[in-house]
């Protein structure tokens, strides 16, 4: 989901660092969170785990070129069920920053947007599941409905933050290639459900084996 170089210039780029710097301070808000509650071996783990499968998202999944940017299977649910907000938080800047500085060192000048549209959608997601997953059920025990909820606001926020970036680079004279990245990007929402379920079946069957440092505590516990 990069935002392509030139599409927002030098003389506007400045809003992308303020937004990324909001991103990175509710970012680590909920990752002093996870240190208050696992400590900083946890924290670190988690982190780096989120890190090394953002850079696997980016870098080694199959990711195509439509319209305004490029299509990506970012999991960004599965970081989150499964690490908590605050490491996946932490692995997507991480993961993002070490991709461009060592293999697409042209899209570090829109790393600020980049990390704003891939951070915020989660700190909503991060709401909505709060608001709409009962306190007594475990994220190994959701259902594909909830998945799919949590799918569409995370994969939803990366589309509207795209096509803002989009606008607010360039107008509104390229919106047939917003609306052909917009849905193609919905491929996403289809696949990503069904790749939780898949991982939150496999932890499920992983439990009392899978040291409680490496995930979030909500995995297994309500």
């Amino acid at each position: 989901m990069h935002i392509e170089p030139g599409v927002v210039d030098a003389a506007k780029i400045g809003l992308s660092y303020a937004t990324a710097a909001g991103a990175g301070a509710v970012g680590l808000y909920h990752a002093a969170q996870a240190l208050k509650e696992r400590g900083a071996l946890s924290l670190v783990a988690r982190s780096l785990t989120a890190a090394t499968l953002t850079f696997v998202f980016f870098e080694v999944l199959p990711h195509f070129p439509v319209g305004v940017s490029e299509v990506h299977l970012i999991l960004g649910s599965t970081l989150f069920l499964i690490l908590g907000a605050g490491p996946a938080a932490i692995g997507l800047a991480l993961g993002l920053l070490v991709q461009g500085l060592f293999f697409a060192p042209f899209d570090l000048p829109q790393y600020g947007m980049n990390v704003t549209t891939l951070l915020v959608p989660m700190f909503v997601m991060m709401e909505v599941a709060k608001r709409t997953i009962a306190q007594g059920t475990a994220y190994v025990d959701l259902a594909y409905a909830q998945v799919l909820r949590l799918s569409l606001v995370y994969q939803g926020g990366i589309v509207a933050w795209v096509a803002f970036w989009a606008i607010y680079g360039q107008g509104f004279g390229n919106l047939a290639g917003i609306a052909s990245f917009g849905a193609a990007y919905m491929s996403v929402v289809l696949l990503e459900p069904l790749v939780d379920l898949a991982v939150l079946a496999l932890a499920k069957t992983l439990r009392g084996k899978v040291p409680a440092a490496l995930v979030t505590d909500r995995l297994y516990a309500a």
